[in-house]
């Protein structure tokens, strides 16, 4: 027996053998699992794996395609894939090449919505107190929308109609496509750009961002972040009025105040001019009746102040005063009689008193007092003289000048 011829193949050979079989097998196949091992690499190919619990299968998106996903490709997120198997040979190792790709369960506009939305949140987008007042009666309103849709049309009627002095300044984007989100968001930029060039009293102080009603794909420019920053950084207050009631976009939860329609956000800008001049009418009427109780009530004031300004005349006050000063002049004087009568009657007996402790006095009752000449001191005791010495005696009555001859001591000869 012959042995049977065996063919050894290169390991390139078997590789594209494989890679032949696989492309041929698997040149269609939709396949479904989650992702894990999610990565954007920087060429803008989008590199992930397919798993479940039986197996693991590395998928690519090359960058051509990557662009058209509308959702963010995250670990953890169900995904059926259309593509073909396919095998790197210098890898020796096989992947799904994704030409499609959907979230399982949710279509992709919508998982992109939400996404978006929980980005936009979370940076604080849809703060509600961030969102600014309208005024009350703009002299200058911004339009960005379409020139050729209905909205501008529905917008123009509605503002000629309430108050049709008013100065609209439109910049035309186009509101559905591809190259819609760029145009809306570059148009709101560049009022707000133009705004910055105006003087105070000629500003656009209130923008309307929109589009008239159509499908979630007709309205979804307005659910681009692209078209939600340019929104959330804009200067000037921004009205959005995207599609009909039902409809609500990210445009709608970003801008200052949502508008259901093109219509209501005309609405919400400016007031009806007859219901302005019946309210200035209550107003004025108001405030006549304000005044005339102002000057009643002033007069009643005046009246009364009147009386009080004619007591307050100097000529009045003067008189008052003089005879204030007249009666306390007269009390005065009173008082000062009385107190003179007690100091004269309390100096009467001082001098009594001081009289009779007089020295001179004391000299009449037949006493005297002697000095020292030299010095001038009371010659108490004798003691303090010798022969010889000069006293001066002090009598009632004059004095006596001496010389002493002999002093006698208490208790001497």
């Amino acid at each position: 027996m012959f042995a049977p011829q065996r063919r050894v193949y290169t390991v390139s050979e078997l590789t594209q053998e494989i890679k032949s079989l696989l492309g041929a097998a698997f040149a269609q196949v939709w396949v479904e699992g989650e992702v894990s091992n999610a990565n954007l690499h920087p060429s803008g190919h989008f590199y992930f794996s397919l798993k479940d619990k039986g197996a693991l299968l590395p998928a690519a998106v090359f960058q051509y395609r990557s662009k058209e996903i509308k959702f963010k490709i995250e670990n953890g997120l169900k995904l059926i894939c259309f593509g073909k198997v396919d095998v790197y040979p210098p890898h020796g190792n096989y992947k799904l090449v994704v030409e499609n790709i959907e979230p399982a369960g949710l279509g992709s506009l919508q998982l992109a919505l939400e996404q978006l939305k929980g980005k936009l949140e979370k940076e604080g987008l849809f703060a509600p107190e961030r969102k600014r007042p309208l005024p009350y009666l703009p002299g200058k309103i911004g339009i960005v929308t379409s020139i050729s849709g209905a909205a501008i049309k529905d917008i123009l009627k509605v503002l000629r109609r309430r108050f049709g002095e008013l100065e609209v300044v439109i910049n035309p984007a186009q509101v559905q496509g591809e190259s819609a989100k760029e145009e809306i968001a570059l148009a709101i930029e560049e009022l707000n750009l133009f705004n910055d060039t105006l003087p105070a009293q000629e500003k656009i102080e209130v923008l309307i961002v929109g589009r008239g009603g159509g499908s979630v794909e007709d309205l979804w420019a307005f659910n681009e972040e692209v078209v939600a920053r340019a929104i959330y950084h804009s200067r000037i207050p921004v009205v959005s009025a995207v599609g009909h009631e039902r409809d609500l976009t990210v445009a709608d939860l970003v801008a200052d105040v949502r508008a259901a329609t093109p219509s209501q956000a005309a609405e919400l800008v400016v007031p009806e001019k007859e219901d302005l001049a019946e309210r200035i009418s209550g107003l004025l009427d108001n405030l006549s009746r304000a005044i005339n109780y102002l000057l009643a009530d002033k007069a009643d004031a005046l009246s009364a102040g009147t009386g009080k300004l004619r007591l307050l005349n100097p000529l009045v006050r003067l008189g008052l005063y003089q005879e204030k000063i007249t009666a306390f002049a007269s009390r005065l004087s009173i008082s000062l009689r009385h107190q003179l009568k007690l100091k004269q009657a309390a100096l009467q007996e001082a001098a009594s008193r001081l009289n009779g402790l007089s020295p001179l006095n004391i000299l009449g009752r037949g006493y005297s007092i002697t000095f020292a000449l030299s010095g001038g001191r009371i010659i108490k005791d004798a003691a303090g003289l010798k022969p010889g010495d000069f006293i001066r005696t002090r009598l009632h009555q004059g004095k006596i000048l001496s010389q002493v001859r002999e002093v006698e001591k208490d208790g001497g000869s």
